[in-house]
This record gives structure tokens, C-alpha cells and sequence, in this order.
């Protein structure tokens, strides 16, 4: 079933969004990106005559009540969003009255999921190592599926608008699809656009294929990487991984972050990609810093030649030219994570050039996701995000689709 097809008139819809927006230390919204993102799936709904009950999890409370947390501080901007005042529902497993109530065109917004250990189904306070673990995972299993099909009995359908958390095997991100049958579960238009996106990059590839991929970390990124070998024509490797790849080929890096136990994985991937006749770019400068602040000293040198004391910040004016030539002749583009410390506006111009790189080659026809926090982030500040093909939502939902895994969220609908 899609939303397009689907009858919601008279209906009422429960639907799955990320709501977990940041919020300032008063409660206050500071990047609406997400609401904005799920408008015209709710929209669609209320305008054909469904009513609506949303569901979003937001932050970590770890299955306990947390007012910092709490969903209610976001009603004024969701009743802003969608036009129509928004109700509370205080608690989210305990509803169904206001649910039942509910009529055409009325909006419930549930309270945080995860005020409930059920909604993520992992056993809370007792250790994996705890000989009585596995007899409680089994009893939170199905406590998890009681909890699913409390939600599910709020409705009429089910819409899964959540992408952000389509990799996880939550009760409202998937466990709840099996109380609805095909006829009455679909995705969003988000969700849609999502899965697609991944589509367009990983399967209808234009060549040649370049995916930038930063971020700190090679460990994190280990399976995307070897996923891509096999797919990309040029794979530039930046941000804190570069390090590490320095390292390894015996350059020095100065107090540069490193993952020391990586270094023989770097040398793997660097192989991998010879064999497979990919071009694999690292930074050949660095814009280095004597210590980790907005205010630092700072210096050009060779990537893999910083001194004792020093570490990379972001990449070089070189560097920025050379990635900027492959991204710009590239017909499909992949960014994830940036090239140096993005947060400090000194070190953000490697991630800026990239950007700009991209947009231009959008502009010539090539096909281009950005995805990951940071990457968004840039893309929004330099006001660019019109000028790229598509800005993925989900984090970890879109590593792991790139990765090659099947997404719970998707699977549950699709089957």
C-alpha cells in the first residue's frame, strides 16, 4: 500500500516520526529540519479527512520519565507546522480514550516513546554478563510486543515516516507493522524519498561514483567503506580518519587523533581499493593547530608530516583543490561526515569546499546525498541545501542502508 493510494478519510492514521529535534537548555527548538520534514505526510492525512496520532521518540531517557525530554515541550511548534491545534497525550500507553476521541482533521501527539524500556525491547538494569539476562531479554520481548500492539490499537492504519530510526527493531518502528495488515501499513513520503535516495546512489549509479566519507573514526566506518569499494569509482577518505591512514604508511601525525589498533585495517582498505582499481584519495596537507581550540596557533604542513604537538585540524588549501577537481567531474556523489573540526569556523573550510564542489556538480547533472549530522549541518550553514539532490535525515538508518544491511523499519512494510 502507499500513502498516495491509501483511503484516510474517515480513518484514523497512527504515525511513526522523528521528532527528536535539539533543544536549547530553555526547551526551545533550534533546528526544526525534522517536523518540517514530516509535514506533508500528516498534511496528506488531515487534508484527505484521516485523523492523526503521531508517535516520535526524542533523546536517551533509558525507559524513564524525563521532563527535559518530554514531547510536550514541542506541541506549539508541531500545531505551527501543520495549522491545526495539536493535543497531548500524556502518556503514550495509556491513550486510548484520547485516541478513540478523535475525530476528522484532529491531531493527538503521543508522549515519548522511550519513556518505556518496551519501545527500544532491551532488558533494563541487569548486565549482559548476568546469568538471568537471557530470561529477561525473552520476558522484554514480549512485553514489547503488549506495548506495540497497545499503539497499534489506537488506529485504523499505520504510516512509517521515521527514517532516522528505520534501523532499529523498535515496537513503533516495527514490531507494530504486524498488527496492521498490508492494505493498512505504508510508508511515508519521507520514508519514500529515503529509500529511494539510497536507490539512486547504490543501484541506479551514474559514473563515475565518488563517495566522500569523513568523520573521526575508521572503526565506525569499516562496513560503509568496504560496502563502497565495490561500488564507487573514487573514495576520498577525510576528517580525523586521515590520520590514521597517515600513520600507517609511516608518516607522523603529531598528537592527531588516531585509532592506533586500526592502522593494519587502513593498510587493508588501502590494498582493497588498489585491487579493485579505485582511486582512494587522502589529504596531501593539513591545516594544523597547536592545540584543540577556535584561538589556536595554527600552520600548513604535509598530512603525514605534522609536528610533535600539533595536530590536523582540517585539510589544506592543496587538499581542498584536488577533491574539489574529483567531486566536480563526478556524475553520482555520496557525503557523509565532515573534513575537519567543522564546529570551529577556522577549521570548517575543507567541509565548506567540499560543499561548494558539490552543489556545482549538482548543478551540471550529477545526482548527490548528503547524509550525517555534520555533513547536513555544513550543507545548511553555507546555505546550500537547494542546491544538492537530496539531504538524508537519517544518520545511522542511512550508514546502514549504504552498508548493504536491511532496515527493520522498510522491512516491516515492504515485507
Amino acid at each position: 500500500m502507499t500513502i498516495d493510494s491509501y483511503a484516510f478519510q474517515g480513518k484514523k492514521a497512527i504515525v511513526r516520526v522523528d521528532f527528536n529535534v535539539p533543544l536549547d537548555e530553555n526547551g526551545h527548538i533550534t533546528d526544526d529540519t525534522r517536523i518540517r520534514g514530516a509535514v506533508p505526510t500528516l498534511k496528506k492525512i488531515l487534508n484527505d479527512g484521516g485523523a492523526l496520532i503521531i508517535m516520535s521518540h526524542m533523546g536517551k531517557p533509558k525507559g524513564k520519565v524525563n521532563a527535559k525530554l518530554s514531547l510536550q515541550q514541542i506541541v506549539p511548534a508541531v500545531s505551527q507546522a501543520l495549522g491545526v491545534p495539536v493535543q497531548f497525550a500524556p502518556d503514550c500507553a495509556k491513550a486510548a480514550d484520547q485516541a478513540a476521541a478523535l475525530k476528522s482533521g484532529e491531531v493527538l501527539l503521543l508522549e515519548n516513546l522511550r519513556f518505556y524500556p518496551e519501545e527500544e525491547g532491551k532488558p533494563v538494569g541487569i548486565e549482559k554478563t548476568d546469568p538471568a539476562y537471557d530470561e529477561a531479554k525473552k520476558a522484554m520481548k514480549t512485553a514489547q510486543k503488549e506495548f506495540a500492539k497497545t499503539l497499534a490499537s489506537y488506529a485504523d492504519c499505520y504510516v512509517n515516516d521515521a527514517f532516522g530510526t528505520a534501523h532499529r527493531k523498535h515496537a513503533s518502528t516495527a514490531v507494530i507493522a504486524d498488527y496492521f495488515d498490508k492494505d493498512n501499513k505504508m510508508l511515508g513520503y519521507l520514508m519514500e524519498k529515503e529509500v529511494q535516495a539510497v536507490e539512486n546512489v547504490l543501484s541506479n549509479i551514474r559514473r563515475p561514483f565518488t563517495a566522500i566519507m569523513g568523520g573521526s573514526k575508521v572503526s565506525t566506518k569499516i562496513g560503509i567503506i568496504t560496502n563502497l569499494l565495490n561500488k564507487v569509482d573514487n573514495l576520498i577518505i577525510c576528517g580525523g580518519m586521515t590520520y590514521t591512514f597517515m600513520k600507517a604508511m609511516g608518516g607522523t601525525i603529531g598528537t592527531s587523533l588516531c585509532e592506533d589498533e586500526q592502522l593494519q585495517l587502513a593498510l587493508d582498505i588501502m590494498e582493497q581499493a588498489r585491487q579493485k582499481g579505485i582511486n582512494l584519495i587522502l589529504a596531501s596537507d593539513t591545516v594544523a593547530a597547536d592545540r584543540f581550540a577556535e584561538d589556536a596557533n595554527t600552520q600548513i604542513c604535509p598530512a603525514n608530516a605534522i609536528p610533535d604537538g600539533w595536530m590536523g585540524m582540517d585539510i589544506g588549501p592543496d587538499s581542498r583543490e584536488r577533491f574539489a577537481k574529483v567531486i566536480e567531474e563526478a556524475k553520482t556523489i555520496l557525503w557523509n561526515g565532515p573534513a575537519g573540526v567543522f564546529e570551529m569556523d577556522k577549521f570548517a573550510k575543507g567541509s565548506e569546499a567540499i560543499a561548494q564542489s558539490i552543489a556545482k556538480a549538482t548543478a551540471n547533472g550529477a545526482y548527490s546525498l548528503i547524509g550525517g549530522g555534520d555533513s547536513v549541518a555544513c550543507i545548511n550553514k553555507l546555505h546550500l541545501a537547494d542546491q544538492v539532490s537530496y539531504i538524508s535525515t537519517g544518520g545511522g538508518a542511512l550508514l546502514e542502508a549504504i552498508e548493504g544491511k536491511e532496515l527493520p523499519g522498510v522491512a516491516a512494510i515492504k515485507g
